[in-house]
């Protein structure tokens, strides 16, 4: 897949993500690149969470959300597959930004897992 339609895909993924949280997101940036420092990583968030700052802070630069191209391609079993990891890797590196640490995330995504399998026919 050529990077600008993977880039529209981390696009739609993030739009996913409801509107109550996506409001929020300020002075972050997404970014997708072809390969992880390390491997197998599908995302990053690089930033200080919003829980840890205060209405004293001054200017700062962007947090950031790195989305691998490489590690979704490979993992996919189907362009419909793709689009489901991308959305839960986007949820996942935006629930960073909110504050949750790796344990809290794990069990969100648990729990999201669990009502979306409840919502399928």
């Amino acid at each position: 897949m050529n990077p600008q339609e993977f880039d529209r895909l981390v696009e739609k993924a993030l739009l996913a993500i409801p509107a109550r949280f996506r409001r929020r997101l300020k002075n972050v940036a997404f970014v997708v690149e072809a390969e992880p420092p390390v491997p197998n990583l599908l995302g990053l968030y690089q930033g200080r969470p919003l829980t840890r700052r205060s209405v004293g802070d001054g200017f700062t630069m962007p947090d950031r959300i790195t989305i691998f191209q490489g590690p979704h391609e490979r993992l996919a079993r189907s362009p419909v597959h793709l689009e489901k990891l991308l959305e839960d890797t986007v949820w996942h590196e935006v629930a960073h930004y909110f504050g949750m640490d790796e344990r809290r995330v794990r069990l969100a995504e648990r729990r999201r897992a669990s009502l979306r399998r409840r919502r399928e026919p």
